[in-house]
């Protein structure tokens, strides 16, 4: 049974998160580390997870590798008597993952591209790091090709900043489906609206 290139890129970046490739790893966080928080590639570090999430060697196509801070929102203890829950320490968690933030700041770095996907490339004990797809969808290439062309339409504007990546829609709860899940679509903001005009008691 033939094995495809991709598989075998696969493969061999497994190899680097092993005992066996800590060198190789060591070395390469240690220049994204010294690199600027979003730096532009002539290439992915991921082919075939690039390839696998749109990604096309061609004009119009930007690849940006992204650092973000690790950790929740940690804060000071407070000296003053409080209950713990209400010291605002603990349970602190972003509600956004840190793969939507590193795509909401290649976004902002890059504001006339649009973000189509990202993948994770590696991590350290203080940051992670990712990989940002953009596209332009002014360029030529981009709009007369039929696979791409549709991020080129006016209610792709901005996606990232509304959750229509897939990190969005991974944080926004649309992978659930079926029961359990009846209250996710259209939002889970848009169903407390309803919720609380229900609620609501009209006096006479």
């Amino acid at each position: 049974m033939s094995v495809s290139a991709y598989h075998r890129m696969a493969i061999s970046f497994r190899q680097t998160l092993g005992p066996e490739g800590q060198a190789v790893r060591h070395e390469r966080l240690l220049d994204w580390r010294r690199e600027h928080s979003v730096t532009r590639l002539d290439h992915p570090t991921r082919l075939d997870r690039a390839r696998a999430m749109g990604y096309r060697a061609k004009e119009g196509f930007v690849v940006a590798r992204v650092r973000v801070r690790r950790g929740g929102q940690g804060k000071r203890a407070i000296r003053a008597g409080r209950r713990p829950k209400h010291k605002g320490i603990v349970r602190m968690t972003l509600a956004k993952s840190l793969r939507r933030i590193a795509e909401e700041r290649a976004q902002k770095h890059y504001p006339n591209l649009e973000v189509l996907n990202s993948y994770w490339v590696g991590e350290d004990g203080q940051q992670k790091f990712y990989e940002v797809i953009l596209v332009d969808p002014s360029h030529p290439a981009i709009v007369a090709d039929p696979k791409i062309g549709w991020i080129a339409g006016p209610n792709h504007r901005g996606r990232v900043y509304r959750g229509l990546t897939s990190a969005g829609r991974e944080g926004r709860g649309l992978r659930w489906r079926g029961k359990g899940a009846e209250r996710m679509r259209p939002s889970r903001a848009r169903n407390r609206r309803a919720e609380r005009r229900t609620q609501t008691k009209v006096i006479p």
